[in-house]
This record gives structure tokens, sequence and C-alpha cells, in this order.
């Protein structure tokens, strides 16, 4: 007869399988002469979207909704990330600054 694994067993091989938990990660974005670079960026959930505003005026990152992060010049903002999906986002001083966040 083969014996049956306990419960603790069975979980704590879960977890050796499973693996460490992911650590979150600093996105930078660079905004300089009215751009965010890069325009596009992907993140997990619980990265940190860092923008560093080189301008010497303010900007935002601004998606209706979700964020409205005030970037002053010459200074950085923080966003982590809370949640999955797609999101474009844009400066309300300047809206012809545009760039996405992709988030899995």
């Amino acid at each position: 007869m083969i014996p049956k694994p306990s419960l603790g067993a069975l979980c704590g091989l879960a977890l050796m399988l499973a693996g460490p938990p992911a650590q979150a990660e600093t996105i930078r974005v660079t905004i300089e002469k009215l751009v965010f670079s890069p325009a596009e960026i992907s993140a997990a959930v619980g990265d940190v979207i860092e923008w560093q505003n080189k301008d010497v005026m303010a900007h935002t990152a601004t998606d209706k909704g979700e964020f409205d992060v005030v970037i002053p010049p010459k200074k950085t903002a923080i966003l982590t990330v809370t949640k999955t999906g797609v999101f474009d986002y844009y400066c309300r001083f300047h809206p012809n600054m545009k760039a996405r966040i992709q988030v899995r």
C-alpha cells in the first residue's frame, strides 16, 4: 500500500514549484521636448512607473478615470500599477503628448 501524502507536504510542494514571488520592477519614462519616451511600455500589476520630466514646464500622465499624475518641471513622479489592461494616457497641459501602458 502506498501512503497518501499529507496536506502539509502537498502545500509545501506547491510552494516550491511556484517559485519565489515576482519582484516589482520600476519602469522609467522620460519626458523631454514634449515627448514621452518610450511611448509604449509593458508592466505587471505591482510595478512602478516613474516619469522623469526633463522639460522646464509641468506635465501630467492622465488616463481619464484611472490615474492623473502631475509631474513638475525637472522632477519625477511615480504610479504603482494596480490593475491589468491597456491604458492610453496623455498630458492634460499638452494633449498632443500621448503614450500607452500595457499591463499584464
